[in-house]
């Protein structure tokens, strides 16, 4: 038992790692930006390319880690019900790791369908900028790309066992012209692998 106890307690500081040497933003800042990050269709992104979406939201996220893989047939979702109302998903992966790699990102790519920009920032700065400390971690940015919302998807790893729609909610609110009825709250996953000793 003690073991067994000692693997979770290890597991869940995981899960919750928070990202060292990643500064963050708060609610109401403006969105950093972003270009010359790499997708899984070869080709350079930047925010300015979604000029056009009402919203964007900014998942950071990965192959490896499998609460981001819960939530992969989730944000699928999001952008079909969505983009047709001017949202547009975003998913980056920073992590390294072999799995991670942009070869595999672009067989996860295909495997699942992602009818959203996947991208690949090895500098990893991105997620520095946005203070991203695990994966799945969404941000929603507004009209003015401001940060509207950060934090978790929802409540729970298991889509039959969610309660709350935290991104949806925030994502409903804007698109009325209202403010969401939280705009944070504390994302789950696996912690970000950043490379110790850069900014």
């Amino acid at each position: 038992m003690k073991i067994l106890t000692a693997t979770c307690l290890a597991a869940t500081c995981l899960l919750l790692a928070a990202a060292p040497r990643a500064t963050g933003m708060k609610v109401g800042d403006a969105a950093p930006g972003w270009s010359g990050i790499i997708g899984v269709d070869g080709k350079k992104h930047a925010l300015a390319d979604y000029r056009k979406a009402k919203l964007v939201v900014l998942v950071f996220t990965c192959n490896h880690c499998p609460v981001a893989q819960s939530y992969q047939d989730r944000l699928i979702a999001l952008q079909k019900e969505y983009g047709k109302k001017g949202v547009q998903v975003v998913a980056v992966n920073v992590n390294k790791a072999p799995r991670d790699a942009l070869e595999k990102m672009k067989e996860r790519a295909r495997e699942k369908k992602y009818n959203f920009p996947y991208l690949f920032d090895p500098t990893q700065k991105i997620a520095r900028d946005y203070g991203a400390k695990v994966t799945p971690h969404a941000f929603l940015l507004d009209r003015d790309r401001k940060i509207a919302y950060r934090g978790s998807i929802d409540d729970d790893k298991d889509a039959k066992k969610v309660k709350e729609h935290s991104l949806k909610n925030a994502i409903d609110a804007l698109l009325a012209g209202k403010r969401p009825p939280k705009t944070e709250t504390r994302p789950f996953g696996c912690g970000i692998k950043y490379e110790k000793g850069k900014k």
